[in-house]
């Protein structure tokens, strides 16, 4: 699984996903970054990444598309370092790696964490 992190999640999160074992990259590592969020959707789709975000935006578009791919993690937590971001996203993919493969939306929030499968 490899992840695509959105512009508003600090470039050092990607660097310490991947030195825990998941393949990551920042969008300014690749897109510009003042890329839509359907460029970023569609860089995904593409290539196989999951999203992730602190912005709703993404799953509302795939809501109103109807669209199955890319899987999102929506991260809905204020203040949290990049170690605990980490720890976070990587809790939430052993969770539901399944699900995520497949196409899904989670939500994390601070008390708990959602999933929806795609297409919604």
């Amino acid at each position: 699984m490899k992840l695509l992190l959105d512009m508003n999640l600090p470039p050092k999160l990607a660097e310490t996903l991947t030195d825990s074992g998941i393949l990551s990259a920042h969008w300014h590592t690749i897109g510009t970054p003042d890329a839509t969020d359907e460029e970023i959707i569609s860089h995904a789709k593409q290539n196989d990444f999951v999203v992730v975000t602190h912005d709703l935006d993404f799953s509302a578009i795939l809501s109103v598309t109807h669209g199955q791919k890319p899987s999102v993690i929506q991260l809905r937590v204020q203040n949290l370092n990049v170690t605990e971001l980490s720890e976070i996203i990587t809790n939430t993919i052993l969770h539901n790696a399944t699900a995520i493969k497949k196409g899904a939306i989670v939500s994390i929030d601070a008390n708990r964490s959602r999933l929806r499968i795609l297409p919604l």
